[in-house]
C-alpha cells in the first residue's frame, strides 16, 4: 500500500491533466486555412526575408489572410508564383527576375592592401581595423563573407573581388546583408548596365587608390539620354527604373568603370 496510493494519485492527476488539455485544445482551437500550408510548401523555404516577411510560413499566411502579392518570392521566382496562383485559383502574377550585383571592380591588379590581417579571415573582422586593409576603404575586402551565406553557390571571389553568377543567383539578399561595405545591391536581371565602383573619394584620391575607380567626372550623367545615371559625392549610380540599357554611359566613361553585367 505504501507504493500503490502514490501511483494511483499520480495516475489520476495525469488523467485529469490529459482531459483538461484535450478540452483546452478544443476550446481554443483556431481553424487554419489549408491553403497556407500548401503555399508554404510551394515556397523554397529559404526564409531569407526578401519578400518582406519573416519567413516562408509568414509570407504564406500573409497571402491568404491579408492579400499579399503572390510574386514576391525572389528565390522561387516564376515557378513559385505559378504554384501559388494555382493553389489560389488565380492568374499567375508577372515576376521580374532579380539578381545581385557587386559595385566594385577593384581587383588585385587595380589596387592593393595596406597591411596583412592575421585575425579571423572575414570581411567583417577586417573592417573593424582602420576601416579595412585596402587602399580603397569603399572596395571589396575579398574574404568571402558573401560567399559563405549564399545558398545558391552564386557568388565567388575572383582576383580579390566578389563576382555574382546571375544565372544561379536567387536574389535573396543575404550576401547584401553581410557585406560590411554595402557593395551588393539587388536589381532587375534585365537591367545589366552597372557602375562597378562605390568610392566616395574625389577623382584624384580614387585613382591613386584604385585604377578601376570612378573619378566622378559626370560625363556619364551628361550623356545618358534617359537621365538614369547621376553623380553624387564623386560617385556615379544608376536608377534602374529609368535605365534603358542603351550603353551610352558605358561607352562615354573615360575610367571604363561602367560595365554590362549578367550576360
Amino acid at each position: 500500500m505504501t507504493y500503490v496510493i502514490p501511483v494511483v494519485i499520480l495516475g489520476v492527476c495525469g488523467l485529469l491533466a490529459g482531459v483538461l488539455l484535450t478540452a483546452a485544445a478544443k476550446v481554443f482551437h483556431v481553424e487554419v486555412d489549408e491553403r497556407i500550408e500548401k503555399i508554404s510548401d510551394a515556397l523554397p523555404q529559404a526564409n531569407c526575408g526578401a519578400c518582406g516577411f519573416a519567413g516562408c510560413a509568414d509570407y504564406a499566411s500573409a497571402i491568404v489572410n491579408n492579400g499579399a502579392a503572390t510574386n514576391l518570392c525572389r528565390p522561387g521566382g516564376a515557378d513559385a508564383a505559378g504554384k501559388i496562383a494555382e493553389i489560389l485559383g488565380t492568374a499567375a502574377a508577372d515576376v521580374v527576375r532579380m539578381t545581385a550585383v557587386v559595385h566594385c571592380s577593384g581587383n588585385c591588379d587595380a589596387t592593393s592592401t595596406q597591411f596583412n590581417f592575421d585575425g579571423v579571415q572575414s570581411c567583417k573582422a577586417v573592417k573593424r581595423f582602420y576601416a579595412g586593409n585596402g587602399l580603397c576603404k569603399y572596395g571589396c575586402i575579398g574574404l568571402g563573407d558573401c560567399v559563405s551565406v549564399c545558398e545558391h553557390d552564386a557568388i565567388k571571389v575572383v582576383n580579390g573581388v566578389a563576382k555574382v553568377i546571375p544565372t544561379l543567383c536567387g536574389a535573396c539578399g543575404q550576401c547584401a546583408a553581410v557585406c560590411p561595405n554595402h557593395l551588393i545591391e539587388i536589381k532587375p536581371l534585365a537591367k545589366n548596365i552597372d557602375v562597378l565602383c562605390s568610392s566616395a573619394d574625389n577623382g584624384k584620391v580614387t585613382k591613386a587608390n584604385c585604377k578601376n575607380g570612378c573619378i566622378g567626372c559626370k560625363i556619364c550623367e551628361k550623356k545618358c539620354p534617359s537621365g538614369a545615371i547621376t553623380v553624387t559625392d564623386f560617385h556615379a549610380s544608376i536608377d534602374y527604373e529609368k535605365c534603358t540599357g542603351c550603353g551610352v554611359c558605358m561607352e562615354a566613361c573615360p575610367a571604363k568603370v561602367i560595365h554590362k553585367c549578367g550576360e
